[in-house]
């Protein structure tokens, strides 16, 4: 049975926006939300019969904003809108950041600051539970004014035009596919247009989706860097509490925490703990792992300041306030979620790279403490693990790129009207390649790792690196003569995505 989500009007929760745009969870809107739509609808009906011209209601948009629309054309003035500015190109982006979109769409227009008609909210609705998903491209957003090209994309299908995937994941056309799943297409009313397509909803998806891989991947990051530490006879003394209180960030003592856990009780660690170990410090790489992950953690979590906000946030312009004004604003721009998906980017970037400095130790036969060349079965007739290394190498280079920020940018639109625009949508689009690039680098430091533990026998490793490794070998055979690294690579990959990693550790953990 799937799960259900409501929108009440109120915030809702980043773990919401990955069960509806991942897990396909139903949406339900709340009575008092629906009513709070009527209300705010009755005060732009009052305004769409009034002499006076209201930006949105009665007027052109954008640098279009001073001519005044006559009663017969504003239905027309609405699909012109939705038409011109569905105006997306490249490829399609992925379906869950669609859902994503819709759904946070919804809830700003359950806040009853809109002036949408119910019946729109409900088919909006419908389009979302019945899995209709429409096309929204690649490119089309400057992240001002909203994402102006994607929302268009979604409020062209609940017109009945355009391209849809439908529920099998077909790419039909979206009349079609409403037909058939008895969703009555909507003819807009005044304000509707601007109000379907004028928030920050994609980017802020994209942001919340983000979080959450992120959240899974830094517990991953320490697991794979304690089984470096394992693996290259480093010490876990550096990972002690005391030491990290010294520099009382949270994200640092979190990591660090987790590092000692997973090596508590090795083997390996113990076997060249007594005083004739001359390793005094570490590498970097290795010493200095809860520092950069836990600095990535509290960036994760200011980020995730800015995301809750943005949930708690109702965005349109003009909007419609308590007292029934409708009143211009900035709202919509899209410079807090945009320096937060820059920002994200740059740990990301460097926890990878130090992930690779730390496999690249692995391999090399002068700093790998008694590891063969490349981890390879036979040096020389194998490779072993060399080129799993270069992969991660040019992942990392690009990733270096990726952390460029997209926010410094801006060029000006609409005749000058729109003279500064935030790229939002841009730095979301990085920075999910950039977490999928990270995902790959973690998988080859996982393989590289466990393949190094195995070499260490019959030293044995800890309980909970064991689990990883064991994990793992249920899809990954153990060391020998070289075969094709990618599959391997690839099925390292869904260990960690799918977070069956994890749970094998967790579990081994209770």
């Amino acid at each position: 049975m799937l799960e259900l989500v409501e929108i009440d009007g109120g915030p809702l929760t980043r773990a919401d926006v990955v069960k509806v745009a991942r897990t396909a969870a139903r949406v339900r809107i709340s009575e008092d939300a629906l009513a709070g739509v009527a209300k705010s609808r009755a005060h732009i009906e009052e305004l769409a019969n009034a002499e006076q011209p209201t930006y949105g209601v009665s007027t052109g948009f954008g640098a279009l904003a001073t001519r005044h629309i006559p009663l017969d054309k504003r239905a027309a003035l609405q699909r012109s809108l939705i038409r011109s500015h569905a105006a997306g190109a490249g490829p399609h982006v992925e379906d869950e950041v669609v859902r994503a979109l819709m759904l946070l769409r919804l809830r700003t227009l359950a806040t009853g600051r809109t002036g949408v008609r119910q019946s729109t909210v409900e088919t909006m609705l419908e389009l979302l539970n019945q899995r209709i998903h429409p096309v929204v491209h690649e490119y089309g957003s400057l992240g001002c004014s909203g994402d102006l090209a994607p929302l268009s994309a979604v409020a062209l299908a609940l017109m009945g035009e355009g391209l849809v995937h439908d529920r099998t994941g077909a790419l039909r056309p979206a009349a079609e596919v409403m037909a058939e799943r008895n969703v009555r297409p909507v003819e807009l009313a005044e304000k509707e247009g601007l109000a379907l397509i004028n928030g920050t909803d994609g980017m802020l998806g994209m942001l919340c989706l983000a979080l959450a891989d992120l959240h899974a991947l830094l517990d991953v990051a320490d697991l794979t860097a304690a089984m470096s530490v394992e693996a290259l006879l480093g010490t876990d003394r550096v990972f002690a509490p005391d030491l990290h209180a010294l520099r009382p960030h949270p994200g640092q003592s979190v990591s660090a925490a987790n590092m000692s856990r997973f090596l508590a009780g090795s083997p390996i660690v113990e076997s060249h703990r007594g005083p004739e170990c001359n390793r005094v410090q570490d590498a970097y790489s290795l010493r200095c792992s809860p520092q950069v992950h836990g600095a990535a953690r509290d960036t994760v979590g200011y980020a995730e300041t800015v995301a809750d906000r943005e949930l708690a946030s109702a965005i349109d312009n003009p909007v419609v306030l308590p007292d029934g004004r409708v009143e211009s604003n900035g709202n919509f721009h899209g410079a807090p979620v945009a320096y937060v998906l820059d920002f994200l980017a740059i740990p990301v970037a460097d926890v990878a790279s130090m992930a690779e400095r730390r496999t690249d130790r692995m391999l090399d036969v002068a700093r790998s403490h008694g590891l063969p060349p490349f981890l390879a079965d036979d040096p020389g007739v194998d490779s072993g693990h060399m080129i799993a290394q270069y992969t991660q190498a040019a992942i990392v280079s690009e990733l270096k790129r990726l952390a460029v920020p997209a926010s410094v940018d801006s060029i000006p639109s609409s005749a000058m009207q729109e003279d500064h625009v935030s790229m939002g949508w841009s730095a979301a689009r990085k920075l999910r390649k950039a977490v999928d690039g990270l995902t790959t680098v973690l998988a080859i430091e996982l393989l590289t790792a466990a393949r190094a533990l195995d070499m260490r026998k019959p030293l044995l490793p800890g309980p909970l690196t064991g689990a990883a490794v064991a994990v793992l070998r249920e899809h990954v055979e153990g060391p020998g003569a070289d075969r094709h690294l990618a599959p391997e690579i690839a099925a390292a990959e869904d260990l960690i995505r799918s977070g069956d990693l994890m749970t094998a550790v967790t579990r081994r953990t209770a």
